[in-house]
């Protein structure tokens, strides 16, 4: 085969690191603004970009050229430097947690997850991030260690 074709749209979750600063809510349309821009920078596309002050969704479709480690790498170094230069004063201290959730899609549920990403402020009045967390981890069959979550 002459060319390399591929689709990988991947749900990512991660978290701000505990006891540091989480995002004002302000800032999370300028937050997820940028994200989208370090996707599309790796040659990735945005679908949706969401979440909390406390932790961020994106669904993406993962470009052939980066791995997922690399990928996700990229995405939360860079943008913890961006969150920093908002507010020195403020975000002095921000970062992300070293670990992070990464969720196959098929295509056929994409409208689903969109809507699950976009209706994050409803969806965690009645539930934790960890909670929330875990249930992903349960559905894809994920072993976890609880003292990591």
């Amino acid at each position: 085969m002459a060319n390399t074709y591929v689709q990988n749209y991947l749900h990512i979750v991660f978290h701000t690191k505990p006891k540091t600063t989480d995002i004002l809510a302000d800032d999370l349309a300028r937050v997820h603004q940028y994200l989208g821009g370090i996707v599309r920078s790796k040659g990735g596309l945005l679908i949706i970009a969401g979440g909390m002050t406390d932790h961020v969704h994106l669904l993406v479709s993962l470009p052939k050229t980066i791995s997922l480690a690399d990928f996700v790498r990229v995405i939360k170094a860079e943008s913890s430097r961006w969150i920093k230069s908002i507010n020195r004063h403020y975000y002095g201290a921000f970062a992300w947690q070293e670990g992070y959730g990464a969720f196959s899609v098929s295509a056929s549920v994409l409208p689903k997850v969109v809507e699950y990403i976009r209706n994050q402020q409803e969806h965690h009045k009645v539930m934790t991030f960890i909670d929330e967390y875990k249930e992903f981890l349960k559905a894809y069959g994920i072993d976890y260690d609880e003292r990591f979550l």
